[in-house]
Order: C-alpha cells, then sequence, then structure tokens
C-alpha cells in the first residue's frame, strides 16, 4: 500500500461512500447519485464538483470488491511504477476528458432528436475512465511479445462495445483506453522498475 497510496486511498474513499449508498434509503441514494453524476445538467451548473465528485462513487456498492481487485490489477502497478504523481495526470486527464468528449455527444445528439432530453440528467458516475485509462498506459510495463496480445486484448473489450452498442460511456472507455495509450512519454522515465517480463536483445537466444 506504501507503494501506491493514491490507488488505496482512492479506494477507500469509494468503500466509504459505498456505505453510505449502501446505508441509504431509497430516494436518498437516488439524490446523492444523481448529485454526484457528470451529466450535462450538473456539469452546467457545477461542473468542478461533477467532474471531481463522479470519481468517488460506483453505481453499484456490492460491486465493491470487483472494483477493489480492478484497482489491485491496473492502477496499483502503474502508480508503483511510474510514481503517483504520472499516474494521477494519466487518470485524471482521462476522467476528465472522456466525461466532457461524451457528454458533448450526449448534447449533440438531444440537439438533433437522437435521445430523449431527459439524457441530460442520466447518472454518470464511476471509475472505469480511470480504469481504462491505466490499462492503456500498462501495455507499456509488458514486455514485446506479450505486450501484442494484451493490447488486442484491451482493445477488443473496449471497441466492441463501442461499435455494437454505441453508448455515450463505451465511447467514454474507448478514448480513456486511447489517452493511456497516447501518455506514453510518462513511462520514459519510471519511478521504479522495467518491464514486467524481461525482453532479450537482438540476436539473443
Amino acid at each position: 500500500m506504501r507503494s501506491s497510496p493514491g490507488t488505496h486511498l482512492w479506494l477507500a474513499v469509494i468503500a466509504t461512500t459505498s456505505l453510505v449508498l449502501a446505508l441509504s434509503p431509497d430516494g436518498f441514494e437516488t439524490y446523492l447519485l444523481h448529485r454526484n453524476s457528470s451529466n450535462l445538467y450538473q456539469l452546467a451548473r457545477h461542473p468542478v464538483r461533477a467532474l471531481l465528485g463522479s470519481a468517488f462513487w460506483i453505481q453499484d456498492p456490492a460491486a465493491l470488491v470487483f472494483y477493489a481487485i480492478l484497482f489491485e490489477l491496473f492502477h496499483a502497478p502503474v502508480e508503483r511504477w511510474l510514481g503517483t504523481p504520472k499516474w494521477l495526470f494519466t487518470v485524471a486527464t482521462a476522467h476528465i476528458a472522456a466525461t466532457l468528449v461524451s457528454q458533448q455527444v450526449v448534447l449533440y445528439a438531444i440537439t438533433h432528436h437522437d435521445v430523449p432530453r431527459s439524457m441530460a440528467h442520466v447518472v454518470d458516475i464511476g471509475v472505469s475512465y480511470g480504469l481504462a485509462a491505466s490499462a492503456g498506459i500498462l501495455a507499456y510495463r509488458i514486455a514485446r511479445p506479450w505486450r501484442w496480445l494484451y493490447l488486442a486484448a484491451a482493445v477488443a473489450f473496449f471497441l466492441v462495445p463501442l461499435l455494437t452498442d454505441r453508448t455515450f460511456t463505451d465511447l467514454g472507455h474507448a478514448l480513456s483506453l486511447a489517452i493511456g495509450l497516447a501518455c506514453y512519454p510518462l513511462t520514459r522515465h519510471p519511478a521504479h522498475g522495467k518491464p514486467f517480463a524481461t525482453e532479450r536483445p537482438p540476436g539473443a537466444h
């Protein structure tokens, strides 16, 4: 935990907010989710609170263990490898950019009557955009040839839903993965470690 404090502090906050949701009456639970959403309504009125607050809630408290596992698989290795500042820059950039772009798409769809106006109030919270970004940049921690297999699986995981379901959340996930991959320059001077698998030098057997 000391080697990835940001990951575990974030997870502790999510555990707290999940407990609050689990103990709240149905009506108050709905209020909390909408109040902390980064949907069009909240972004227009409380942009900073919407962007920051939405990163510290998950919609289903029962999924906390699942998210804890994902944090250990993706966020913790990236933070240990790159250091907290670079890791935080990557996930924060992805969370903010993916949220703004995906909600702009929702606004466009509402304006052109492709979706109902109620989409401006949809619950849009969670940590998945940051996870997708960590999944992207983590590819550079894996040595070839396993890196290409990992990349193929990650791209398929996020791109297939975008091509089939075409929701604003799927767009945000795909964009976050791309942002993580685009953060390659941050990996040139990592805080700790070499790739997970040792790459053989040319001509080695």
